[in-house]
């Protein structure tokens, strides 16, 4: 793992340059210190990605280390393991208690210590990726509600549509890796109402031709918004064509069938059952079992019938999540 930080903190000058040859020859960069005052003196300066402790030092001992590195925020997340010759089982216990990653005792096998680090690194990348995602995901969602705000009538929409669309998805077999996508899309699938006039978004009752012509935009537009994004560009197929229809009458490009990618497929399903189900000025909200009802008659025209299948099987659940999001029975 090039440019990857390993402090290794050992009283033994030659265990610790024993250490260091060792690392440096598997590709890491090497930063030691004798003891833990001065490895917490060169943290200040450079973070590492992994620290490699002895226990018994002079100065600060691995205990103290320890709980120094994991009282400042910026360093709880760096995988600190423990390599000692203290090897009775209250050490260890002790160790683990206070949230050490990893617990070895010298004299260590090259072959673990190496795995064991390079492990190390690489469930902390998992869980940085992770954490990154949910960043994002959070993000959209507070860009997608401000959108929302424009328009009294349509705040939850966004939780809920991604809600349903996850729901169908997992019915239809989708892994995780798949439904990734499909929740962005699904958040993001209305972005392009950014650029919709207040006065057609609020508008008390139908819209007129020319009105509508100008919200159907709101699809293409949407797509045009994430196209240099680059970790967005997967959701644009379903914010673009979230809003066509299974015999090609849908906007903005009348594709039909198996044209529309089925992420969009999955999405108008989730979003026009959300739609029939929330009031307006000039609509009143269809009682969920009426929009239940709709949906399936939708099958083969409006929507693709294996979406709607899925749909029909994970309908328990969809109304455990209505109960959830509003507190209010389901009609």
């Amino acid at each position: 793992m090039p440019e990857t930080t390993i402090l290794i903190v050992e009283d033994h000058e030659i265990l610790r340059d024993g250490l260091q040859i060792l690392m440096e020859a598997e590709g890491f960069k090497v930063l030691s210190a004798v003891h833990g005052l001065d490895a917490l003196q060169q943290m200040d300066t450079l973070c590492p990605d992994l620290i490699l402790s002895d226990i018994s030092m002079p100065e600060m001992d691995g205990y103290a280390f320890y709980d120094a590195v994991r009282s400042r925020p910026e360093w709880v997340t760096i995988p600190f393991i423990f390599l000692t010759a203290r090897g009775e089982r209250d050490d260890i216990f002790a160790s683990k208690k206070l949230g050490v990653e990893d617990y070895l005792v010298k004299p260590v096998d090259r072959q673990e210590l190496i795995a064991t680090i390079r492990s190390r690194l690489e469930r902390t990348q998992q869980l940085m990726l992770a954490q990154l995602q949910q960043a994002y995901e959070a993000s959209l969602i507070m860009l997608a509600n401000a959108i929302e705000l424009r328009d009294e009538y349509t705040r939850g929409h966004v939780e809920r549509v991604r809600h349903y669309s996850v729901l169908i998805a997992r019915q239809m077999g989708w892994t995780d890796t798949q439904i990734t996508p499909l929740q962005f899309g699904s958040i993001l699938h209305d972005i392009g109402k950014i650029y919709i006039p207040e006065n057609i978004l609020r508008k008390a009752g139908p819209l007129d031709t020319p009105e509508w012509d100008e919200m159907r935009m709101h699809a293409s537009i949407g797509a045009d918004l994430l196209e240099n994004i680059p970790y967005l560009e997967f959701a644009i197929p379903i914010v673009r064509y979230h809003h066509e229809r299974w015999d090609g009458s849908g906007y903005p490009d009348g594709l039909s069938g198996e044209e529309i990618p089925q992420g969009a497929r999955i999405v108008a399903v989730a979003d026009s059952f959300d739609a029939m189900t929330t009031s307006r000025v000039y609509q009143t909200a269809s009682t969920k079992q009426e929009a239940f009802e709709e949906i399936l008659s939708g099958a083969g025209t409006r929507y693709d019938p294996q979406v709607v299948e899925a749909f029909q099987a994970v309908w328990d659940q969809i109304k455990e999540v209505v109960i959830q999001m509003s507190g209010n029975p389901v009609n």
